[in-house]
């Protein structure tokens, strides 16, 4: 049987559940995922090997999660956005995720329209199924979708439960032309080490914080030296006003004490060694509206510029 393989955006509204979608198809985890809306700032690519089975062939899925498509604000905003319609360049798949448990809304009328404009054929997955009782509820959201596009297939589905899932792949793996491994049937992404830290640590400021804060702070590494039994992590968590510092780093720096822990938790679960981290706050205003430093941050021109 003709082995698949091609390139897959995953596109949505924030808080749809991409991220968690991708992780759970990879079985690791890529993008960090929070309640809080447009968490995901860049294009994440999460590889995918599919077994061949009797009733779908064998191959391999490169599934790009993106930021949540909403109107930007700020030069982030903006970046974010631009993550979004790179990822759907040149890609043989859309996967459209909405979130059943709410109305059909401006974010989703703004993602429908990208997916339709694209010319990419699309498969609608309606994320979320577990938080509703009755299936039959589903029915006037499918017909209501219909009537928006003309999709490939409707898939049901509960990205955090796995439903749906034998029914997303042969759909994917049939709407992807015959072609070559892109990627080692080992490789899981193409993020550096050091990317997947800072998200980490990340995810630990938007999880310990509140209101604007997590919006206002991005994690550089600034050192990262990994050996065999133990990395040196050094991070710098930017945000742009003193009082966001002064919550970052809590009462007798409790705070900064707790997202280390939680982060240098995951880190070592992720590198498999002992993990020494040092992580400072700093003050850098207006760094959402600042280019120079937004390039700063963008781990594929670093690798262009070979700083990692």
């Amino acid at each position: 049987m003709a082995f698949h393989s091609g390139f897959v955006s995953i596109l949505g509204r924030p808080n749809a559940g991409k991220s968690t979608l991708l992780n759970a198809l990879v079985g690791q985890k890529l993008a960090i995922v929070s309640p809080k809306p447009q968490t995901t700032r860049n294009r994440i690519l999460g590889i995918l090997e599919i077994p061949p089975l009797k009733s779908r062939p064998a191959g391999q899925v490169i599934l790009i999660d993106t930021p949540g498509v909403h109107k930007p604000d700020s030069s982030l905003g903006r970046t974010m956005m631009a993550e979004v319609r790179q990822a759907l360049a040149g890609c043989h798949l859309l996967l459209l995720i909405v979130d059943v448990t709410q109305k059909f809304g401006r974010e989703d009328q703004f993602a429908l329209k990208m997916a339709q404009h694209s010319g990419t054929p699309v498969l609608l997955l309606l994320n979320k199924i577990d938080r509703i009782p009755r299936k039959d509820r589903l029915l006037p959201i499918i017909e209501d979708y219909r009537q928006r596009h003309d999709f490939r297939e409707i898939i049901p589905l509960s990205a955090l439960q796995g439903d749906g899932f034998d029914r997303l792949l042969e759909a994917m793996l049939a709407n992807l032309p015959e072609g070559p491994r892109y990627f080692p049937e080992d490789q899981i992404t193409d993020q550096p080490v050091r990317f997947m830290v800072a998200e980490i640590i990340r995810q630990q400021v938007v999880l310990a914080t509140s209101e604007e804060v997590p919006y206002a702070t991005t994690v550089v590494i600034e050192e990262f030296e990994e050996g065999k039994k133990l990395t040196r992590v050094a991070a710098t968590i930017h945000c742009e006003r003193e009082g966001q510092k002064r919550i970052l780093v809590g009462r007798q720096g409790q705070m900064l004490k707790k997202i280390g822990t939680a982060a240098r938790a995951e880190i070592v679960r992720l590198l498999g060694t002992r993990v020494y981290l040092e992580l400072f706050v700093k003050v850098s205003p207006a760094w959402r509206e600042s280019r120079a430093f937004l390039e700063e941050l963008d781990w594929r021109r670093q690798l262009v510029d070979g700083r990692h």
